[in-house]
């Protein structure tokens, strides 16, 4: 069977199995959102959910997370993993919102990518899971299936999102990156 005839068979399986997937990390904005794909890094997304209402109860805002000291920001997430990293970079994430971006979570890939403990993957998942710009963020779960079902040649999650993105038709992308998270899991 040819690459994109398996595509169009995988796509058509996981859409059967789970149609309309729910976003795994709870938010209530994009700002939410941003949080909590940064704290989901080597963690996960259930244990993300159950430090971040204590979070987002005391930093709701960008304003309100730079105004925490990174010691009190590192006790609210300790229990993930990097928690020391992920502290200083939600401080200064929140005083770069307020600084350069008046509160707001920028919608562009280089603006998100600037800012600390921001990747292209947390990019992708904001950009597509909270504007809805078409993305196809990969992580560990995506890129080894994509890789088993010999959608991509495996060597680095960047060739595997290249590789997704021709095999897969824009609109499909935002929703498959998370039915195949489903079923990877």
């Amino acid at each position: 069977m040819r690459r994109r005839e398996r595509a169009d068979r995988i796509r058509e399986q996981l859409e059967a199995l789970y149609g309309q997937p729910a976003i795994p990390l709870d938010h209530t904005d994009p700002f939410t959102l941003l949080v909590a794909v940064l704290l989901s890094a080597q963690t996960t997304d259930k244990k993300v959910n159950q430090i971040t209402p204590e979070l987002f109860r005391r930093a709701p805002t960008p304003a309100a997370m730079a105004a925490l000291t990174v010691e009190e920001i590192r006790e609210l997430i300790r229990e993930v993993g990097l928690a020391p990293q992920k502290a200083k970079a939600l401080k200064r994430t929140g005083e770069l919102l307020v600084e350069v971006h008046g509160s707001v979570v920028p919608q562009t890939f280089e603006e998100l990518e600037a800012l600390p403990g921001v990747g292209h993957k947390t990019a992708s998942v904001v950009m597509c899971q909270a504007f809805g710009f078409p993305a196809f963020p990969v992580d560990t779960h995506i890129h080894r299936l994509a890789t088993r079902w010999r959608l991509t040649s495996g060597k680095n999650v960047e060739t595997t999102e290249a590789d997704l993105k021709r095999l897969f038709p824009i609109e499909s992308w935002n929703r498959l990156h998370l039915q195949i998270l489903y079923f990877g899991r």
